[in-house]
């Protein structure tokens, strides 16, 4: 086994509407879970391509990245695997394809009740920080 950190990229994507922020999570049904849109870089695929393909695979969305987030660290699959985010604002319609099966645009504080994960909060409130 290999201690190799998998490299991943991913974006939180937020929009305005009716003068509130809402930002977007992916659900996937292989992990039951909620969380911002990540993948997995390629062997030579710098971090921010990954995030700008990564967002565009799961929710059609096709954004410039902004700001660099707060990154994850964690262990998956027995590996360790550390995931970088940005922040990317969103003018278009997104729509759930390929390994998510919904999305849903939220306000912040229901967006952090609706993620799955701890580590996930720190990134949301890293674009917060950036939003207000």
């Amino acid at each position: 086994m290999t201690d190799r950190v998998v490299r991943a990229g991913g974006a939180v994507p937020w929009r305005s509407r009716d003068g509130r922020i809402e930002v977007l999570l992916v659900h996937r049904p292989q992990y039951d879970d909620w969380s911002f849109p990540k993948g997995k870089c390629t062997d030579d695929e710098p971090d921010e391509a990954c995030a700008v393909r990564e967002l565009e695979e799961e929710t059609s969305l096709r954004l410039t990245l902004g700001p660099e987030l707060a990154s994850t660290s964690y262990e998956s699959k027995g590996r360790p695997k550390r995931v970088r985010y940005w922040l990317a604002e969103a003018n278009g319609d997104a729509a759930a394809q390929n390994e998510v099966d919904e999305l849903v645009w939220l306000t912040p504080e229901n967006a952090a009740s609706r993620l799955s994960y701890a580590r996930d909060h720190e990134v949301l409130q890293s674009a917060l920080a950036l939003l207000d």
